[in-house]
């Protein structure tokens, strides 16, 4: 009986569907209840609320939210196709990517995509798109990308009928003049990226785009799932961060450091976020709500911890973080160079073998020699003892973590390319050793996992670790007994960070 097929199973189709890209994800049933979850409940059975999804993909937003109104609006609007062409009409909009995700949508919520065809559920539309709209917009080119969304002309510039990705809400100054009318709720997932014709598969983020624009609307609350990475900046993110970190009206931030766990299957470097934000309601602190390798905390905090002058992601390590910062000390991020240590690219020329007057170059894929009077950046550092460290490092679904490579000691007469970060130069040999062994520590590397949101690593990663004496040997125990942790927060460490095996100490 065992290995019978259950008949009656019938699975939620919108939880079966395979995802557009890692850049356009579906989001699964369950996972969008939980995002409804946090918004004033009371708004599902007032019959004047209205809800925009401006990003419809599969519309399951909006077939959720419907949902959540039929039962809401029972009482007042007991006839239930009467509530039907009410909802439909009255309250639930959406603003599809696609033409193919427009008709999806419809499908979804009006169980037909045809919007006033003979299947609809709702009998009052006297159009075939009903409030679930697409129109095709176009990109506007200044010197290769476009101004609104900076996608690149070479990419996206297509020929007629293939999609172009140029998403109706962001291609204006003035989104209220798309449907002309204020909203209650702006709710959804955005599309997260588009490449920039930069190298390789280079793309820049363009869901915060998307949050700027919902807040133009002035709705009364704003609920977005978005990638993570936004809490560290960079590439274009740096504005968008200060913005969100220093905003009294965000109400509730759900972190999940490990994306896989509300989108089964699709790895996001540096998770995933979701936030209810609210039009009006200022307030000194945020409801954080973390989810960590199946574990949930709640901590009611300030995005931007006073002392630290930084968003912490974990609520577990905010007693870590104050006991260091007591103390007062200078940073390790002091000692550690810039991207492209000594001026070299990854794509450096190097040669095989050592000549008079050359100097030894790590680089990637392949290491050699260069000529000392080619490196015109720092200098002072070629004849001393310094390290390097990958500047890109990431394992992906491998927790606990070992968050950085493995660092190693740069010789005398030796250089690097962009490929790794310099730590030092160092008095000597000993030294180093030293600080080789305090970035193995799983305290060290716990700190600099809390800056590193995505597989790079660049300097301000080690924003939080402190300086030490190296001129002295560090390990975990003499570390923890400095800062007098707690087992609870030994445990946590030693649950976030494997130990690390160094190769040539």
């Amino acid at each position: 009986m065992n290995n019978l097929i259950n008949v009656n199973y019938n699975p939620d189709v919108l939880s079966c569907i395979a995802n557009l890209s890692s850049d356009e994800v579906f989001t699964p049933p369950k996972l969008v209840n939980e995002i409804l979850d946090i918004l004033p409940q009371e708004l599902f059975a007032d019959k004047e609320t209205r809800f925009l999804d401006p990003f419809c993909k599969s519309g399951v937003f909006l077939r959720e939210i419907t949902k959540r109104l039929i039962k809401g609006l029972e009482n007042e609007i007991p006839d239930l196709q009467k509530r039907l062409n009410h909802i439909f009409t009255r309250q639930i909009y959406g603003i599809a990517i696609t033409e193919l995700t427009a008709l999806l949508s419809r499908r979804s919520v009006y169980c037909s995509k045809i919007a006033n065809g003979k299947y609809s559920v709702c009998t009052v539309f006297n159009n075939e798109k009903g409030n679930i709209r697409f129109e095709q917009t176009e990109h506007s080119w200044k010197d290769g990308k476009c101004v609104f969304c900076s996608a690149s002309e070479e990419n996206y510039n297509r020929e007629e009928g293939l999609e172009i990705h140029a998403y109706e809400l962001l291609h204006t100054e003035k989104p209220e003049e798309i449907l002309k009318m204020k909203f209650d709720v702006i709710i959804g997932n955005p599309p997260y990226q588009l490449s920039d014709g930069g190298h390789g598969k280079s793309a820049s983020p363009i869901y915060h785009r998307f949050v700027e624009q919902a807040k133009k609307l002035k709705p009364r609350f704003l609920t977005m799932i978005i990638p993570a990475r936004w809490y560290s900046g960079g590439k274009g993110l740096d504005e968008f961060r200060n913005n969100m970190l220093n905003d009294k009206q965000l109400i509730t931030l759900v972190d999940y450091f490990d994306s896989t766990e509300c989108f089964p299957g699709v790895d996001i470097s540096g998770g995933i976020c979701y936030f209810l934000w609210g039009n009006n309601t200022g307030h000194d602190k945020c409801k954080i709500i973390s989810h960590l390798n199946g574990i949930t905390s709640e901590q009611k905090r300030n995005l931007i911890e006073k002392k630290v002058g930084h968003f912490i992601r974990f609520n577990e390590a905010n007693s870590i973080i104050e006991k260091i910062y007591e103390f007062n000390e200078n940073k390790f991020i002091d000692i550690v160079s810039a991207r492209k240590p000594f001026g070299f690219g990854t794509k450096v020329k190097v040669y095989e073998s050592p000549k008079n007057d050359f100097v030894k170059i790590y680089a990637y894929p392949k290491s050699g020699y260069i000529k000392r009077n080619s490196i015109k950046t720092n200098t002072n550092a070629i004849d001393k003892f310094k390290l390097f460290i990958a500047k890109a490092y990431g394992e992906r679904g491998s927790f606990p973590y070992l968050v950085t490579a493995k660092p190693f000691i740069g010789e005398k007469n030796s250089c690097c390319s962009e490929t790794y970060l310099m730590i030092g130069p160092v008095k000597n040999k000993s030294e180093a050793i030293n600080i080789q062994n305090y970035i193995a520590t799983k305290f060290f590397r716990f700190l600099v996992l809390l800056q590193k949101n995505t597989q790079d690593s660049p300097r301000r990663v080690f924003t939080h670790a402190p300086l030490q004496d190296f001129s002295e040997e560090w390990n975990d125990e003499k570390l923890n007994t400095k800062y007098k942790l707690t087992l609870k927060e030994i445990s946590f460490i030693n649950e976030m960070v494997r130990p690390m095996e160094l190769d040539n100490v």
